[in-house]
Parts: C-alpha cells; structure tokens; sequence
C-alpha cells in the first residue's frame, strides 16, 4: 500500500492475519498486489521502502498539488532477481526488523512495570512500610503522613525556558539542538530532522546546556507536558525554546521519581486543562512552576529510583540497539537491492563472523 498524496510514496504492508478479510483504502493511497510466481512480497516491500526508491517516486509527482497515480506506480522499475534470491535478501532484512520488533516490545514491558510500581507506591499508598503510616489532609487529598505537597519550583534548582535559536543561527555541529518532536512521553524520538549550533552560537546566545537527569518538558502537544528524562547522548544538546528545562534539586527530589509523576495520565490532564492559546494550545512555564507535586520522603523516593533506573537503563539500551539494528539494515538494503553486496557475500560473512 503506498501513500500517493502528501507524504508521497511511503509503502505499508497489509499484515495477510489482519482482522479485515480485505482492507478498504482511501483516495490517497495505492495499492499492488504481487504475484507470488514472480516476486516475494516482502522484498517488494523493501524495494520500496529503500531511501533511493521513496526519492524516485517522489520526483515523478506531478499536478499543482504534487502526487502519484496509479500509472506512475505500474510504470516504476523494478529491479527482479530470481525468486530464491529473493526470498533469501527478504528474509535478511526481515530478521533486523524483527529483532527491532522484540526490542520494542521488551522496552514496552520495562515501562509498564515502571508506570505500575509508581501506581503502587504513590497513587494507591502501598509502598514498603504503608502499613504503619496514617493518612493525613494536604492540599491534593488525604496522603502519607511525612509527605509533603509542594511547587515543582520549590523542588527544583530552576525551570528554564529552551533557547530561541533562529534558523540564522544554526549550523555547525558542536551542539545538537533538540525540537519539541524529539520529546516523547518518556522518552527520545529521533526524527532525523539534525540542526546544530556551534560553540561560537551557542557562547553569544549564552544558550543552556542539556544535563543528564534535565526533565525536558514538551510544552506543546500531543501529549502537551509529556516528560522526556535526559541522558547521556552521543552529542551536547541545548533545546528550543517550546521545552522546558526541569532541573531538580536531587536533595528534595529524585528525577526519576519526578519523571513518573510528570508523565503520569492524571498529570497530563492537568497540564492540558492549564493551557492556553487560540490555535494551539501552549502550557505557560509560570504553569508549569505552580504545579503541585504530592513528595514522598526522600527515603522512599530513592527506594523507587534504585527499583525503576535499572529499567530505564536497560530500555535505554535497547533503544540504542533498534537505532544500530536500523542503521545496519539501511545500509544493507540497498547494497542488497543493487546486487552491490550478493546474497552469498553476506552468507559467507556471517559464517565467518565469530
């Protein structure tokens, strides 16, 4: 299935177990049905898929709003090496996908036990010790006695605004500057979209560096005020001006406590219930300052963070594995489609490899 009007020739392939025994598309897509005497359905897919190919359909859109019709799709080259040929650089590509596949699913298991203990220890009060704590009155509701409700500005050394960095000022490559799109709910989407700023720029505009532990808040949907704990990256990283820069006091408050609780549902919620703006809603850093935060005692605080950073270490690392697994499978794919690198070459290669 390919996409023949606005992000012109992204490909998807309808899973044959779908729940639909034949899938409707829309106006805006194209869809080919391979014959399986002549092509391998997942190498087709691949071919595709490959950088070079997305550019080439691309620049055979035409019309005033630039698109692809189904002609343009049929008349494409395709590039056919014998069937089992076929099969066998299908099946490599499809085992980096696979493997990026189970990646994703671990990561997903390791946040959810995250997000669960946190439900757990500081939403339902059942944390090691419970027992023996009366609930008390706050501001939020009744709470653990020795808890306290305080300002994420009372707990934090500073919330900062990102940098106002114009498209004149970038450049370089000393500094990675960090979007709003990079923020994901607790984590770092990488988007390919790279701009820097050197250290001249960045020395001028006295801009702020990322540290590791910064929260780096999305001020922006969607989700508006989703959390993104900052870690050690292959690059310094300042941030645009629409994230803002959380720094904890790690005296009053662990930031993987403070992550959880920021990215939390019913966080979230009143984060989106306290922004503003008439075309898009914005949370102001005034906002974000006045937000209440339910702390536990930094004893307990610290028995959650040497619970959970093991997880979000080794999410981390996956994550880092899916990026070299991409890498790997992007720059076989089209030494593969070409027939620059044979099928037997790479064989050969991962026998010898130990």
């Amino acid at each position: 299935m390919f996409t023949c009007w606005g992000t012109i020739g992204q490909v998807g392939l309808i899973p044959a177990d779908g729940p639909f025994p034949e899938y409707i598309i829309s106006n805006k897509q194209l869809k080919l049905r391979p014959d399986p005497e002549k092509t391998d359905h997942l190498y087709l897919f691949y071919h595709f898929a490959s950088p070079q190919m997305v550019g080439h359909i691309k620049g055979k859109a035409i019309g005033a709003v630039p698109g692809i019709n189904l002609g343009i799709l049929k008349s494409l080259p395709v590039a056919l090496p014998p069937l089992p040929i076929q099969h066998r650089i299908a099946s490599i590509l499809s085992a980096y996908d696979d493997l990026i596949e189970n990646n994703r699913k671990r990561i997903a298991i390791l946040e959810d036990m995250a997000r669960r203990l946190y439900r757990e220890w500081f939403v339902h009060f059942r944390y090691p010790g419970h027992e023996s704590v009366p609930l008390v009155d706050s501001p939020l509701g009744r709470i653990p006695q020795g808890w306290e409700v305080q300002r994420v500005d009372a707990i934090c050394h500073a919330v900062l605004d990102g940098d106002w960095i114009e498209t004149k000022d970038q450049g370089g490559s000393d500094y990675r500057l960090l979007q709003i799109s990079n923020i994901g709910l607790g984590d770092f989407v990488e988007t390919g979209n790279f701009r820097y700023v050197t250290q001249a720029t960045f020395d001028r505009l006295r801009c702020t560096e990322i540290k590791p532990d910064d929260l780096l808040v999305a001020r922006m949907p969607t989700p508006i005020g989703r959390a993104w704990l900052a870690r050690k990256m292959p690059w310094p990283m300042i941030t645009a001006v629409d994230v803002a820069i959380v720094r904890p006091n790690t005296d009053l408050v662990d930031p993987v406590f403070l992550l959880h609780f920021w990215n939390q549902p019913s966080t979230l919620a009143l984060i989106e219930k306290q922004s503003s703006g008439t075309t898009r809603l914005r949370i102001t850093r005034r906002e974000l300052c006045a937000l209440l935060v339910t702390t536990p005692t930094c004893e307990i605080q610290r028995g959650f963070a040497e619970r959970v950073r093991p997880m979000l270490d080794l999410a981390n690392n996956l994550r880092d594995q899916i990026d070299v697994l991409h890498r790997t499978r992007d720059l076989l794919l089209p030494r593969l489609m070409s027939g620059t690198l044979s099928v037997e070459a790479l064989a050969t290669a991962e026998a010898a490899a130990p």
